[in-house]
């Protein structure tokens, strides 16, 4: 049996950075994948947002490493002449009661150090994106887009020129502990079970389900399995912005906002959808639900 150190699952844009982290710091590594494409699946269907860390619950994970990660991705992404763009975001109060919520979320973000985010009025809002309706805004200049294929691409040649590797068409089909690591079950072209030290889950939607899968680990550690379903419409035509635009978050997530892509495209969303297993179709009837949301802070007549 071959023996290996490192085997990170879900060759995405997690299981790569992990890979990678590991490849620079001396070990030897695999990242295994089982679609024909890296990030085939959760990562080539994100937002590409570079969020700044604004909402998360001060001294959370998600706080410190939202707000660590956006200065070390911008770093990574310069360094390597990788495309994306700091383009900022406005977070934007459509009615009177919606404006004192805006000093409420920016204490929450100074609280994570993000201590960037300046209030507006609307006359202020509205002189940086004229056809923008608000009444009142805060702009964020720390968010921005990124080209997410290019970025994991980047990540794989970073593995693989540490002397890493990334495996694709390799679904793992079983695990078990043991004395000094893990066996694994791969399937595939090449079916075979390897040992490793280490073991890294980065399998995205799919990580629970695999953590219970392995034979000897306490199932009860496994987070629970609850999918929301999010769909995104594109807008034709030219967009009205130049900046991200966030309505104020509602119960949920964040409401029905616009994200742009590096050639300028427009697309709104996402909507919630609780679902019961991952299907990853979009139904063409939900787009009737976004109008009322988008037409908020973008009404008819301006342009």
């Amino acid at each position: 049996m071959e023996r290996l150190d490192c085997v990170v699952v879900g060759a995405g844009v997690v299981g790569l950075a992990v890979g990678r982290a590991l490849a620079l710091a001396g070990r030897e590594v695999v990242v295994v994948e089982k679609a024909p494409r890296i990030g085939d699946e959760t990562s080539s269907r994100n937002s590409e947002v570079i969020h700044a860390g604004i909402y998360y619950d001060k001294g959370s994970l998600m706080a410190r490493l939202c707000v660590a990660g956006r200065k070390q991705l911008y770093a990574y992404l310069g360094e390597r002449g990788l495309p994306h763009r700091r383009c900022g975001k406005l977070i934007v109060a459509t009615a009177p009661d919606e404006t004192p919520k805006l000093s409420a979320i920016r204490a929450r973000a100074a609280a994570n150090g993000v201590d960037d985010l300046t209030e507006l009025s609307a006359a202020e809002a509205q002189a940086m994106e004229p056809a923008l309706s608000c009444t009142g805004a805060l702009h964020s200049p720390s968010t921005g887009i990124v080209d997410t294929h290019a970025y994991m691409l980047s990540l794989q040649g970073d593995i693989e020129g540490t002397g890493g590797m990334v495996v694709l068409n390799t679904p793992l089909l079983a695990a078990r502990t043991v004395a000094d690591g893990f066996e694994l079950d791969f399937g595939g072209d090449l079916p075979d079970t390897l040992h490793c030290r280490l073991l890294v889950n980065a399998a995205g939607l799919h990580a629970p389900a695999l953590a219970r899968r392995i034979t000897g680990y306490d199932a009860v550690r496994a987070p629970g399995t609850y999918y929301a379903k999010g769909s995104y419409f594109s807008l034709s035509g030219r967009s009205p912005f130049t900046r991200l635009i966030y309505p104020v978050p509602v119960s949920g997530g964040l409401g029905t906002h616009l994200t742009l892509d590096l050639a300028g495209a427009a697309r709104f969303g996402p909507d919630v959808e609780w679902v019961d297993h991952i299907d990853y179709a979009v139904d063409p009837a939900r787009a009737a639900g976004f109008y009322g949301s988008i037409r908020r802070y973008w009404p008819i007549g301006r342009t």
